[in-house]
């Protein structure tokens, strides 16, 4: 109780505006989720975030806090008590990291103050496994927020309820999840470990914009999320409060904030060896994707034990820099289009300027100099349009002084045609594997799209031995007839699923209005995990529904 009192000494006089309880207009409210509307909005206006997996098992290269459960006494003894004796973090520069993240486009951090194993990246009351019981001795949090705050970046806080070193302390073995409920002593000390941490964390740190929670489903998560709502009513909560997909982006837009969070490679603290990194064009594929389905990418980086990021991941991030740098106004504060895509071109919309920008994609040849001819369908242009390529002035190629630079665009009947050339020198060697954006003003929809829903998929045939994919057409927009249609693919795994891009697609059938239909494709029943999803054919253009799973 005396560590209790301290802390809420802190509270109440290191930050007395706080209302327990109350927000700022003295209306109560329950705690399930207390996002304010307009903070919501400006968390989705940021886009694109770093998140940052650090602690003191980055030592060993391995999963971060993972490795404790279903580990021996042995290990478990040497992993608390012997392994931060070793940890130094000396080289983490907080500064050139905030400042490579702005250049790369990233409005906001989430550092992990306390991953599964329970160990604090800061200096904390409530336990000695953290930080300051280590060689380094200071506070590696507070460094982080004052490099980020100077940087002008919002600062989040990742946080996990569970704590395995707690388990372990109290004769519990580590795990995520229990067979039999922990009992009730255990628990009312383990409700007042993760309330008293949040509360350190939102009083020794000024405002916090953004907090993660990563676990604890139920009574530790909603004691957490009660703590910080009622310290600091406009901190955003993602995970915990809005949808978080891991290692994946929604299949379908959404008109609710969502975030991804993605690794580069395919852990997320750092993994010394073995590991498999995504390009960085990649990483502008996917960031690309998530802002054209309205949702923010919070980009994973796995500091090494010293502190300094691995020379893969600050190449990537270099890359995406170069990028942002030509087109980051087609990033920021954008909304989805009536479409997230067509084919390989993504789009993103300014709707009070009239403003759309399509993202010419898979393009690795595009020679510089060159010109190329692309085809919007779901875009109608006003005689006061303007159609541009970012980066470019449209006056020159540099060394090719017959080269015209201009971009041509016209409307006709099969949609919006634009000619452009690629004529801004990125590389010395002339390359730019990444995405061109075109601009395209005074823009408005050219069609109306439908939507499709991806149903769950159930066994058919006189033995079950069959499987039938379920859709629904949930609007045929302004086609008086629609073809729909299935594609497929084996499930590539937690990890790699955003390596995987080939799918195998079923017959189509001719439909007239909304309502359910189905397929049965020549899937061979082996105990496979698969991933579907519906697709509509509009006579100019395909929409997809959300994507599935299913073991078959």
């Amino acid at each position: 109780m005396k560590m209790k009192s301290i802390i809420l000494f802190l509270l109440l006089f290191c930050i007395p505006f706080f209302h327990f309880g109350q927000t700022s207009d003295g209306t109560k409210h329950d705690f399930l989720n207390l996002n304010k509307p307009e903070r919501l909005e400006w968390f989705r206006d940021l886009g694109f975030g770093m998140f940052i997996h650090f602690s003191f098992d980055s030592q060993l290269g391995v999963v971060i806090s993972h490795s404790m459960v279903g580990a021996s006494d042995d290990y478990l003894d040497r992993f608390v008590n012997e392994l931060p004796k070793t940890f130094n973090p000396n080289e983490f520069a907080p500064e050139e990291i905030a400042n490579l993240a702005k250049l790369a486009g990233m409005k906001y951090i989430v550092f992990t103050t306390k991953h599964h194993s329970g160990f604090c990246m800061w200096e904390t009351q409530t336990t000695d496994f953290n930080i300051t019981n280590t060689p380094y001795r200071k506070d590696l949090l507070a460094e982080y927020v004052t490099a980020t705050r100077n940087a002008g970046l919002a600062v989040g806080f990742y946080f996990s309820p569970e704590d395995f070193n707690f388990l372990h302390e109290n004769g519990q073995q580590v795990r995520r999840r229990f067979p039999e409920p922990i009992s009730q002593h255990v628990m009312k000390k383990y409700l007042e470990l993760v309330e008293l941490q949040c509360m350190e964390l939102m009083a020794k740190y000024g405002n916090i914009d953004i907090i993660f929670f990563d676990g604890g489903e139920g009574p530790l998560q909603e004691k957490c999320k009660k703590v910080v709502w009622e310290l600091q009513p406009d901190i955003v909560v993602t995970r915990g409060a809005i949808k978080t997909p891991e290692q994946t982006v929604l299949g379908i837009s959404s008109e609710d904030p969502w975030e991804s969070c993605i690794t580069m490679g395919t852990q997320w603290a750092y993994k010394p060896t073995n590991e498999e990194y995504k390009t960085g064009s990649r990483l502008i594929e996917i960031l690309i994707e998530t802002r054209a389905k309205g949702g923010n990418l919070l980009l994973n980086v796995g500091p090494k034990p010293s502190g300094a990021l691995p020379e893969e991941q600050e190449a990537n991030l270099q890359e995406m820099a170069a990028w942002n740098f030509i087109n980051q106004e087609a990033i920021e504060k954008v909304s989805p289009w009536i479409l997230p895509n067509e084919e390989d071109i993504w789009f993103t919309w300014k709707p009070e300027e009239k403003t759309l920008y399509a993202f010419l994609t898979k393009i690795p040849d595009w020679r510089l100099g060159a010109r190329k001819e692309f085809v919007i369908k779901s875009a109608l242009i006003s005689e006061n349009s303007e159609v541009s390529v970012l980066g470019q002035s449209g006056e020159l190629v540099e060394y090719q002084l017959s080269t015209d630079a201009t971009t041509y665009f016209e409307q006709k009947e099969t949609g919006l045609q634009i000619s452009c050339v690629r004529a801004q020198r990125i590389y010395n060697n002339q390359k730019w594997h990444n995405p061109i954006v075109l601009k395209m003003t005074n823009v408005s929809p050219a069609l109306q799209p439908p939507a499709v829903a991806t149903r769950k998929a159930t066994p058919s045939g006189r033995e079950g031995n069959q499987l039938s994919l379920q859709g629904e057409v949930l609007k045929t927009g302004d086609a008086a007839s629609l073809k729909v249609g299935f594609q497929y693919r084996q499930y590539a795994g937690f990890v790699e699923e955003l390596y995987s891009d080939e799918w195998k697609e079923t017959e189509r059938l001719e439909v007239s209005g909304t309502g359910n239909f189905s397929i049965a494709p020549d899937i061979k029943k082996e105990g496979k995990e698969y991933q579907i999803r519906a697709f509509v054919d509009h006579p100019k253009l395909r929409v997809f529904g959300d994507i599935v799973r299913v073991r078959y």
